[in-house]
């Protein structure tokens, strides 16, 4: 690279290892456009298996198979709101100072990308050598408080020790509400991650290559969210396909045993059930000596009659009873199993 070029580099440099691509202030449609171009940090997560999405939905929203403007839902558009408030009250109370920065690709691998919530300039951890870092601002309800204990939970470690890869920053803080009130802040450090960092690169450059050759990943992960993105990529379905010669057969045969096992499971649990309620006669609760071993629970549950509320207030039922389309799995006849076959 000529001098001329390693100026120009240096230049464009936004941290010691990155350069920008978007500033802040871009519209979300150019964003969820150059995002595309590149593994960023909230991709990291899935295509390591410790976020909520797949390896699979990485690889087709990179593709473009997928809808470029994916709603989170309320949980998301709250956290985007608070976010502000949330960095604010991080400077106020570290006594530091915050900038929005924007899309950002390391300067030697484009592919690289990470979306900083917010840049530190005076990093409370240096304050004589005014360190530059970074802040990950995160918002989670009150359900998940307890994987936030000691430590970021392993979806936000694998996004900011990507971000540190992007970076070349040592240290990345962050900040979470929970529960909308619960604050608490953490750093994560590149000192001790460095061959995670490494594992990290190979599995998100693995899948940046079947990207960019349009090899798609082997379906690994939640399977409930594999049916949702297959249910994307296929909204309309119609039609007849040939498994003849794939693993259909034995994949029919693992649904139907494990059908099967379910039922039994089912019968033998309710089985049991029946005889624990037996053996407690008269008694509200049963207990080994003086341990509590288990016992009856009074419990509630809203139930509407449909039957009469479409007959008695037909405006109400119309406005609040809606039929909410689904497919379920049909195994032909002559494939499903019994349970003396099984």
């Amino acid at each position: 690279m000529s001098a001329g070029a390693l100026g120009l580099a240096a230049a464009r440099r936004v941290t010691p290892t990155a350069r920008l691509v978007l500033p802040a202030s871009a519209d979300r449609a150019a964003w969820l456009t150059a995002r595309r171009d590149g593994i960023g940090s909230s991709d990291v997560a899935d295509v390591m298996e410790v976020g909520y999405k797949t390896p699979s939905h990485v690889y087709y929203d990179k593709r473009g198979e997928l809808p470029a403007d994916d709603d989170a839902g309320e949980a998301a558009l709250w956290g985007q709101l608070d976010e502000e408030a949330t960095a604010r009250e991080w400077a106020r109370r570290n006594r530091s100072v915050v900038r929005r920065i924007g899309l950002i690709a390391h300067i030697d691998h484009d592919w690289m990308r990470c979306t900083l919530d917010r840049r530190v300039t005076e990093c409370p951890l240096s304050r004589e050598q005014r360190e530059v870092c970074a802040l990950e601002v995160k918002h989670r309800n009150a359900f998940v408080a307890g994987k936030w204990r000691r430590a970021v939970p392993d979806d936000v470690l694998a996004q900011t020790l990507w971000q540190l890869n992007v970076t070349g920053y040592d240290h990345i803080h962050v900040a979470c509400r929970i529960g909308g009130n619960d604050y608490r802040q953490y750093v994560v450090r590149r000192k001790g991650n460095e061959q995670i960092i490494a594992d990290i690169v190979t599995v998100a450059g693995r899948m940046w290559q079947r990207v960019q050759a349009g090899d798609p990943p082997p379906p690994t992960g939640n399977p409930d969210r594999l049916v949702e993105l297959w249910d994307d990529l296929h909204p309309d379905r119609d039609g007849s396909v040939d498994l003849a010669d794939t693993a259909a057969h034995e994949q029919l045969l693992t649904y139907e045993d494990a059908r099967l096992r379910e039922k039994a499971a089912k019968a033998e649990k309710d089985g049991a059930k029946a005889a624990l309620i037996h053996l407690l006669g008269a008694a509200r609760m049963a207990s080994f000596g003086n341990e509590y071993a288990y016992g009856l629970q009074p419990t509630s549950k809203a139930h509407v009659d449909l039957a009469r509320l479409a007959e008695e207030f037909p405006e109400a039922y119309a406005a609040c009873v809606t039929d909410r389309p689904g497919r379920r799995l049909d195994i032909a006849r002559e494939y499903r199993l019994t349970e003396e076959l099984s």
